[in-house]
This record gives C-alpha cells, sequence and structure tokens, in this order.
C-alpha cells in the first residue's frame, strides 16, 4: 500500500464510481454489452478497480491503453467538428443522427479517461512492467472481440482499420498484423516516453 502522501484521494474514487454505475447500464441498453468489449471501455472498469486498489500496474496498463487513443479521438472528432472530414476515422458516429445522442455524450469520457489514468500515474509513479501485461490484455482482447461480438460492429476494428471492413489480407493474417501494430503504435510511445521521464529523474 503505497504512503498516506501517495495515496488517491477519495473524491476521484467517488467521483468516477459514480460515473462508472451510470454509463455502464446506459451503454448496456443503448449499444448492447458487446460495446465492452472495445479496450478504451474496458480500461474504464480497469481504471475504476485501479483506483480502490490504487494498483500501480493495473493503472499504468490503462494509462498506455487511453492516452493516444483518447488524443486521436479527440483529433478526429474536432478536426471533422471544425472542417468537415475525419482525419484518422473510426468516429463518425459521433455525427451520425441515428446513433443514440446519450451515446454521443456519454462517449466524450475519451477526454477524460487520460486525465484520470494520468493523475493516478502522476500521484503512484509509472510501472513500467504495464507495456508486457497490457499487451498480453491486447492479444487475449482482440481474438475474444471477434469470437464473440458482430462483425459489422468492427469492435476494435477486428475486421478492418478505422472502422472499415478490410478484404486485402486474410482475416488470421490481418488479426495477427492488428494484435502487433496496436502495442507498437499505441503503448510503445507511451512507454518510451515514461520510461525517458523516469530515467530523467533517476539522474537528478
Amino acid at each position: 500500500m503505497p504512503g498516506h502522501a501517495r495515496q488517491l484521494p477519495l473524491w476521484l474514487k467517488l467521483l468516477f464510481t459514480v460515473w462508472i454505475l451510470f454509463w455502464a447500464p446506459a451503454y448496456a441498453v443503448m449499444l448492447g454489452a458487446q460495446n465492452y468489449f472495445w479496450l478504451c471501455n474496458l480500461a474504464s472498469f480497469l481504471i475504476l478497480i485501479g483506483l480502490w486498489m490504487e494498483n500501480r500496474l493495473l493503472l499504468s496498463m490503462q494509462w498506455l491503453a487511453v492516452l493516444l487513443v483518447g488524443l486521436f479521438w479527440a483529433l478526429d472528432v474536432g478536426v471533422a467538428w471544425l472542417a468537415g472530414f475525419h482525419p484518422i476515422g473510426g468516429t463518425e458516429y459521433m455525427f451520425d443522427p441515428e446513433h443514440p445522442p446519450l451515446a454521443r455524450v456519454l462517449s466524450l469520457y475519451h477526454l477524460v479517461l487520460p486525465f484520470v489514468a494520468g493523475f493516478a500515474i502522476l500521484r503512484l509513479g509509472y510501472e513500467s512492467r504495464a507495456l508486457i501485461w497490457q499487451t498480453l490484455l491486447t492479444w487475449v482482447v482482440i481474438p475474444l472481440t471477434f469470437l464473440f461480438t458482430e462483425a459489422e460492429r468492427n469492435i476494435n476494428w477486428v475486421q478492418g482499420p478505422f472502422g472499415m471492413q478490410q478484404d486485402i489480407l486474410p482475416l488470421p493474417v490481418y488479426l495477427a498484423l492488428l494484435m502487433l501494430v496496436w502495442p507498437l503504435v499505441l503503448y510503445l510511445p507511451v512507454h518510451g516516453l515514461m520510461r525517458f521521464f523516469q530515467q530523467r529523474e533517476k539522474r537528478r
């Protein structure tokens, strides 16, 4: 257990708990339980556990999972809102009038999770084993997503990148490539940045 000065504030734990108690059932009703297979949605539950346990490894794993995803999500939505096109893709649902309005509002959690996880890491410190464990978690979730979610929903982009279907590569090859690219593109840069800061602190 971390020392008193490093503990996370109770208000953060309670506020995030209230959020999950509202967000999770609302998403299940509007979008179905399959939506929880999204790695960013799974991160919400794992951050909640990590906050209450003050588990540095679990929170570090989710810091890797949400930072760049949140930034890319914000970039895609922001550019689409201002300029009318999606530079990355995958957030078209935010402008789809048939998508439940409340679900679109609740999806703004993509902007919040990096702040929550980042604050926790600032207080507790970054655990360097997070890269390995978050990669392993991703390698479990992606095949499960393929097996247990509807193909047309393309959750975690298991049917094609950027929310689109792909038919260039055989599906097993594409899934293997996805499992490789996801950690390399989304997790490794954040891990490298955190290790850089850790090494700089040690040299002081």
